[in-house]
């Protein structure tokens, strides 16, 4: 999988989640049903936003879902899944995308791709990616000419850039190309008024996904000797990110302008995690609500003057200052202790107390009726082996949450690991639905 937009799915919350998979697997199998099972290969992050964009626009239409077999990448589970014009659409550009990233590659000669034998084979596949998506594309009134043209221009751009060439006259061939793709979605919805807006979107995105793929490579491209946009045309740091910035808001501001049926899904993305997206390119927490931004201020801003740390704040030196009872995160109860647990004058009724049921005395309530449930006895070594094997050939270890082997604990997908750094990343949940006022965004 490859793209910039790789949402946290503990972020998500469950509904969101499942729109995502829907999406992805609704291009996965798009891909495979018009061009064979080789071409899931090119199956990408971004590539599915064009699915989401018209789904967002259309709503839901009969045909729009299908229920898919079991796979593998779903731990062997059937799944609704996106079906119709927007992921056959989707399909069509992530295969011509696809046959320029594997071009570029062979015009760098990186890895393999430095052997003419390998290469001569790659330049052949990237062809018939390019005609598989052509003829996709037309199919849907699509031309993928305009992608292939952004293709062929930015080479002879990147040749003519150096020193002092605005970083944006680099990056205008891959603005272009996602901007008409994003615009055909609203042809596809049959809003032809949303085009325009969603073109300004989508050329915003090509923007961004051009500066944030040069920053998070211009280190290992410094190293291997290769061309990096922001390395030949000085651009420091700092301007990349003001420019992404703008992009963000850019983005914002023309989503406003288009009539989505729900614009959900799309708006997480394209608002919520394409933010998070720039932040983890730039080395910045991801996560919006509580993330510390380089400034030390954390996802809903600094605090009020005089509620910070340090010797201003009347509370003490604590981040939002110690409490004026005592030590603990809220204060202490300034009647001998806190009444929730453990003080004087009773216990916590949840545990911990010297008076609840949880305190001294009284053992923790379990069984059916609530409480403490009880926990499943550990597999024998042997059991745990078959259990671990059959995780590991079915691909629940790395695509879905399972129970472990051995313990019968709860254990999250390897591929599904949460990279926002945030242990309380499952707490956002805005319910913003499209707007863009977003307490945990900022915006």
């Amino acid at each position: 999988m490859f793209g910039i937009v790789r949402p946290c799915t503990h972020r998500l919350g469950e509904r969101f989640k499942t729109e995502w998979m829907a999406h992805l697997c609704g291009l996965c199998l798009a891909l495979r049903g018009d061009h064979g099972q080789f071409a899931r290969i090119v199956t990408n992050y971004d590539g599915l936003l064009v699915s989401v964009l018209t789904d967002a626009q259309s709503g839901p239409a009969p045909g729009s879902r299908r229920t898919a077999g079991p796979c593998p990448l779903r731990g062997m589970r059937t799944a609704s899944v996106a079906n119709g014009e927007g992921a056959r659409l989707a399909a069509a550009v992530s295969l011509v995308l696809a046959s320029a990233k594997v071009r570029d590659h062979v015009a760098d000669r990186d890895g393999l791709l430095a052997r003419a034998p390998i290469a001569a084979a790659a330049r052949k596949v990237a062809r018939g990616w390019d005609r598989a998506g052509a003829r996709t594309g037309a199919s849907l009134g699509f031309d993928t000419a305009v992608l292939v043209d952004a293709v062929d221009r930015q080479a002879g751009i990147e040749t003519l850039a150096g020193p002092g060439t605005p970083v944006l006259v680099v990056t205008e061939p891959t603005e272009a190309a996602t901007a008409a793709a994003f615009a055909h979605t609203a042809q596809l919805a049959g809003r032809p008024g949303n085009a325009a807006p969603l073109a300004e979107a989508g050329r915003y995105f090509g923007r961004l996904a051009h500066l944030l793929d040069a920053v998070e490579d211009q280190a290992a491209d410094a190293a291997a000797g290769a061309w990096n946009p922001l390395t030949a045309t000085g651009t420091p740091l700092a301007e990349a990110r003001r420019l992404c910035d703008d992009a963000l808001q850019g983005i914002r501001l023309a989503l406003r302008e288009v009539e989505f049926t729900d614009a959900g899904l799309a708006h997480r993305l394209l608002v919520h995690e394409l933010r998070t997206s720039v932040d983890r390119a730039f080395g910045v927490s991801g996560c919006g609500h509580t993330g510390v931004n380089a400034a030390g201020q954390g996802g809903h801003g600094a605090p009020p003057p005089g509620y910070g740390p340090g010797p201003g704040s009347p509370y003490g030196s604590t981040p939002y200052g110690s409490a004026p009872y005592g030590s603990a995160p809220y204060g202490s109860a300034p009647y001998g202790g806190n009444p929730y647990g453990g003080g004087a004058h009773g216990g916590n009724p949840y545990g911990g107390g010297a008076g609840g049921p949880g305190g001294p005395g009284m053992p923790p309530p379990t069984g059916p009726g609530g409480g403490v449930p009880p926990q499943k006895p550990r597999r024998g070594l042997l059991a745990g082996c078959a259990v671990a094997i059959g995780l590991f050939c079915t691909c629940q270890l790395c695509c879905t949450d399972h129970e472990g082997p051995w313990s019968r604990k709860k254990r999250d997908a390897w591929c599904d690991a949460c990279d926002c750094g945030d242990p309380g990343c499952g707490n956002c949940d805005c319910g913003c639905d499209g707007c863009c006022c977003c307490p945990c965004d900022g915006c």
